[in-house]
């Protein structure tokens, strides 16, 4: 076989892009009318800097002398239904695509289903092509990231997709509008009877599309949208991909779930007006992922254990989930993945038949039951709870991120009992109200703890008012996002009297903290003098954010030196800016005065 040609599909600035544009326009057209220059900037920016489309598309336009023809072509290019994109552009875009191996191209498409200029967070778009199928050399998803690493790449080598930056601590990717245009017409047009999508994203559709337009799809997207009810019992027997994220939803009727019998994957995340869902979710017996994040969903139906094939459940940011009945976690027996973090903390659950009850003791004990489980993040209240939480060994290779809240057994928490969870990246402490101090004990003579928690790079402390410092950080060398807010006692961020312990306690010698800080976010703090008695280089320092209610911080850890070659912002109250001291009047009015800006 003859080795694939690859095709870069490469974009050009706004700047250089408009400069093409204007070339193929001509001089002529863009001066016939004095409103066309502005048109023709809005066309040009339809095509994204992509120079296929510019090219072709401007040489399509050499002739539209009317403002009419320019505001019509912008509108069917809004809709992707302009004829030269179709006739010339998606054809020569399609060489590309036809170029990818076959699971390269099924992901590909799956892209399409989400709106222009979308962030789609890597790790969550690898784990619904693993549920749906298209990553098939791997049976766990945490081995299967690495094949859905290596095609994302792929496709952001090709440009088929783009970085999208971060959210949230995950990393994104975007579809250029004219590849998801094309992805589109790929799904429409050229292979309709195998693999049928309807997506009618961002569209403002106020109820649920007719079903005759998506009873034949395999896959359906109408996410961004402010549909409220879901009507009727749609008889769908081939779609597999349903996303409703971030509609308006409020009531599914009973029925609605009733014929649709491989449904694989159902997003109705963001939908934070819903409280409950409806008994008939029995019915989709081939469910694999289930995402009820951002919903205000109350109560996980019993129902749901007719689900014995869901392999992911993401329940995180459900802040009115109030029950999760006995015994429902553990028939979700193929479950991998399972996330439960950044709840409402309450007190007031249910007392009978809730595995949330008593501090989620009963949960971590369904959950334990669950041998295909690889992948956790969770919320657990009081110390009791963790330490029957940790006392299960493989909790500790499994567990991405923890939130724990309302300890208050002990006023000192030793932050070693969370030792080798080798792939922890995220960790909340909140509502610690007896906590006043968090130590560096060695639990064991024999490990070496340099460093502890080498994965770790989200840390956010949220009202634990007795605490004076966070000096373990220096345990975290990847630390990229620190969050201290509503610490009613903290003085100083790291203390220089206890980091000098530190290398006789865990053996670090001359430790160095923050190289990896990206961003430092604090607020209402209202005894801290001091992040640093130093200061500090920062070498990935993008955002200091000093919100409100740090009057006694004087003094920030930057001299004219910190952060060369990168631009940081801090952002603040401009009287609380006007009091800072620094090294030497230079330092602020060269370096950072011009990075300042102001929050009230």
């Amino acid at each position: 076989m003859g080795a694939r040609k690859k095709i870069k599909v490469e974009c050009l600035e706004p700047e250089k892009a408009w400069e093409l544009f204007q070339d193929k326009v001509g001089d002529e057209t863009l001066n016939s009318h004095p409103d066309i220059p502005n048109l023709a900037k809005q066309v040009a920016e339809r095509c994204g800097g992509l120079p296929l489309a510019l090219i072709t598309i401007g040489r399509a336009m050499a002739c539209k002398t009317t403002p009419g023809e320019w505001k019509y072509a912008i509108e069917m290019l809004k809709r992707s239904a302009l004829p030269k994109m179709e006739e010339e552009v998606f054809p020569l875009l399609k060489f590309s695509y036809e170029n990818l191996p076959i699971t390269m191209k099924s992901c590909l498409l799956y892209c399409c289903m989400y709106p222009e200029d979308y962030c789609i967070p890597r790790k969550r778009l690898t784990e619904y092509w693993f549920c749906e199928g298209l990553l098939n050399e791997f049976d766990r998803i945490s081995e299967a990231q690495m094949q859905g690493d290596y095609i994302i790449s792929s496709l952001l080598s090709a440009c088929l997709l783009e970085r999208g930056g971060e959210i949230g601590g995950e990393d994104c990717v975007k579809m250029h509008d004219v590849i998801r245009d094309m992805a589109l017409w790929i799904t429409c047009e050229l292979e309709a009877s195998e693999n049928k999508f309807f997506v009618k994203t961002g569209v403002q559709l106020l109820e649920e599309p007719d079903v005759k337009a998506w009873e034949d799809a395999k896959r359906m997207s109408v996410m961004k949208n402010k549909i409220e009810v879901l009507r009727g019992t749609p008889n769908c027997p081939n779609l597999k991909t349903l996303f409703l994220r971030e509609n308006k939803l409020e009531v599914i009727s009973d029925g609605f779930f009733h014929f649709i019998p491989h449904l694989t994957v159902l997003n109705l995340s963001e939908n934070r007006t819903i409280r409950a869902l409806p008994k008939g979710i029995s019915q989709l017996i081939s469910l694999e992922c289930l995402d009820l994040s951002y919903t205000g969903i109350t109560e996980l139906p019993i129902e749901l254990k007719s689900l014995k094939k869901l392999k992911m459940l993401e329940l995180s940011y459900m802040y009115y989930l109030r029950k999760i009945p006995p015994h429902l976690i553990t028939s979700f027996s193929k479950l991998q993945i399972f996330r439960m973090n950044h709840c409402q903390i309450t007190e007031d659950y249910p007392e009978e038949d809730n595995v949330l009850n008593g501090n989620n003791e009963l949960l971590i004990e369904e959950l334990k039951s669950l041998q295909h489980l690889n992948i956790i993040r969770i919320w657990i209240k009081g110390m009791s709870a963790l330490e029957r939480f940790l006392s299960f060994h493989l909790f500790r290779s499994y567990t991405q991120a923890l939130q724990l809240s309302n300890f208050r057994e002990s006023n000192v928490f030793n932050v070693l009992c969370l030792e080798n969870m080798e792939h922890l990246e995220e960790l909340c402490f909140q509502y610690c109200e007896s906590t006043e101090e968090m130590k560096m004990e060695k639990l064991s003579t024999s490990i070496n703890y340099t460093p502890c928690f080498h994965t770790l790079n989200r840390v956010s402390i949220l009202r634990c008012n007795k605490l004076t410092d966070v000096t373990w950080l220096i345990l975290a060398p990847n630390l990229r996002f620190l969050s201290i807010y509503g610490c009613a006692k903290v003085e100083e961020i790291l203390s220089e009297e206890k980091l000098g312990e530190v290398t006789d306690v865990v053996g670090i010698p001359n430790p160095k903290p923050f190289m990896k800080l990206e961003t430092l976010d604090l607020g209402n703090l209202p005894e801290l003098k001091s992040i640093y008695w130093d200061t500090l280089p920062f070498p990935c320092l993008k955002t200091i954010c000093l919100w409100w209610g740090c009057p006694k911080l004087e003094k920030l850890p930057l001299n004219s030196h910190t952060t060369e070659g990168n631009q940081v912002t801090i952002l603040g109250r401009e009287d609380w800016w006007a009091t800072i001291e620094w090294e030497n009047e230079a330092t602020a009015g060269d370096a950072f005065l011009p990075s300042f800006r102001t929050v009230f």
